[in-house]
C-alpha cells in the first residue's frame, strides 16, 4: 500500500507538476500516440490569415523540429488560445480540450522540445531557452493577433514566466493547476533532508528533475510572480487533496501547493482563483467544464 501511494506521489509531484524522467513516469496517451507526419516550415517569418497552421505540423524554430497543433477559425480581434502541456505530456493529451474550445475559439498547442513529437534539445534549457521557442510558434499560429496562454502544470508555470515579458502579445492567462513559483523551496521545506523512505526519495527525485534531469532537459529555478500588468488571468487549483496521500509531510505539500495557486495572482490586478472541486492535478480532464469555462471567459475579456 505504502509502494502505491508512494508511486501516486511521485507521479503528482514529479512527472505532472514538475518534469518526468527520473520518477519513471508513464503516459497511456503516449503509448497510442501517433503524431500526423507534416511538411516542416522555415524558421522565423510572421505569418497571416491564410498561412496559418491548420490541423497538426511540424515546424523549423531555432533550428529545430517542433510538433504543432491547430483547429478553430481565426477572427479580426479575437485572441488564440495557446495550450502548454504538463511535463511528460504533449498536444495528444491536449486533443479533447483543445477539439472543445475550437468551436468558439482559434486554439493551437505544441510539444516543447524533449516531449511528443518534437525534437530533443542538444543542450540545457532555461525559461529563456523554452521562451524562444515559444515565441516561434506564437509567430506561426497567432501571427499579430492577441494571444490568450493555458498552462498545466509545468506548462502553467512556462506561461506564467513568460507572460510579464511579452506583454505586448499575451493578453490573458489561465493557470491549470500550475507547478507554484516556489516549488523547489517547497519541497525542501515540507520534506526535510532527514527524511527517510518513500518521501526521502520522493524529494531527492524531484530536485534533480529541477535541476535540469527531466527529457525536456529544463532547468526550473524557483522565482517570484512578476506581474504582467492588467490582463485577465484566472488560476485554477484542484479540490480533491492528493498530495495528502503522502505519510507524514503530504498535508504540508498539500498547503503549499495552495499557498503557490494564490501566489500567481500577483500576477495581474485583474486575477481570480476558483477551485475545481471534483479534480485532482488534471484538471482539464477531471473537470473539463471547468477549465473550458475559466478559458472562454479569459479569451472573452482579452479580445
Amino acid at each position: 500500500m505504502l509502494r502505491k501511494i508512494k508511486r501516486s506521489l511521485v507521479v503528482a509531484l514529479c512527472c505532472t507538476a514538475i518534469g518526468a524522467g527520473l520518477a519513471g513516469c508513464e503516459s497511456d496517451a503516449m503509448d497510442d500516440w501517433d503524431p500526423l507526419a507534416g511538411t516542416e516550415k522555415a524558421d522565423g517569418e510572421k505569418k497571416a490569415g491564410a498561412d496559418l497552421i491548420d490541423g497538426t505540423q511540424k515546424i523549423k524554430i531555432e533550428g529545430k523540429s517542433v510538433n504543432v497543433s491547430c483547429a478553430g477559425d481565426a477572427a479580426e480581434g479575437k485572441p488564440v488560445v495557446v495550450l502548454l502541456h504538463g511535463a511528460g505530456d504533449g498536444v495528444d493529451k491536449l486533443a479533447a480540450l483543445q477539439k472543445t474550445l475550437s468551436g468558439k475559439n482559434r486554439v493551437c498547442s505544441y510539444d516543447r522540445l524533449g516531449s511528443g513529437a518534437s525534437d530533443q534539445p542538444d543542450d540545457p534549457q532555461t525559461f529563456a531557452s523554452s521562451g524562444k521557442v515559444l515565441t516561434g510558434v506564437l509567430d506561426r499560429v497567432a501571427g499579430e493577433a492577441p494571444v490568450v496562454l493555458a498552462g498545466h502544470s509545468l506548462g502553467g508555470l512556462i506561461a506564467a514566466r513568460y507572460a510579464p515579458e511579452h506583454k505586448d502579445r499575451i493578453k490573458g492567462l489561465v493557470l491549470m493547476d500550475a507547478t507554484p513559483s516556489t516549488m523547489s523551496a517547497d519541497i525542501r521545506k515540507a520534506i526535510p533532508a532527514s527524511a527517510k523512505g518513500p518521501a526521502a526519495e520522493l524529494r531527492a527525485q524531484n530536485l534533480a528533475v529541477f535541476a535540469g534531469q527531466n527529457p525536456e532537459k529544463l532547468v526550473v529555478p524557483d522565482g517570484k510572480v512578476q506581474s504582467a500588468g492588467d490582463i485577465p488571468v484566472e488560476v485554477i487549483k484542484h479540490g480533491k487533496p492528493y498530495l495528502a496521500a503522502l505519510p507524514t509531510y503530504g498535508p504540508k505539500l498539500e498547503k503549499a501547493w495552495s499557498a503557490g495557486q494564490r501566489g500567481w495572482l500577483a500576477l495581474s490586478t485583474s486575477s481570480k482563483l476558483t477551485t475545481a472541486e471534483k479534480s485532482e492535478h488534471y484538471i482539464y480532464v477531471d473537470q473539463p467544464e471547468v477549465a473550458v469555462k475559466a478559458i472562454e471567459s479569459v479569451a472573452a475579456l482579452a479580445g
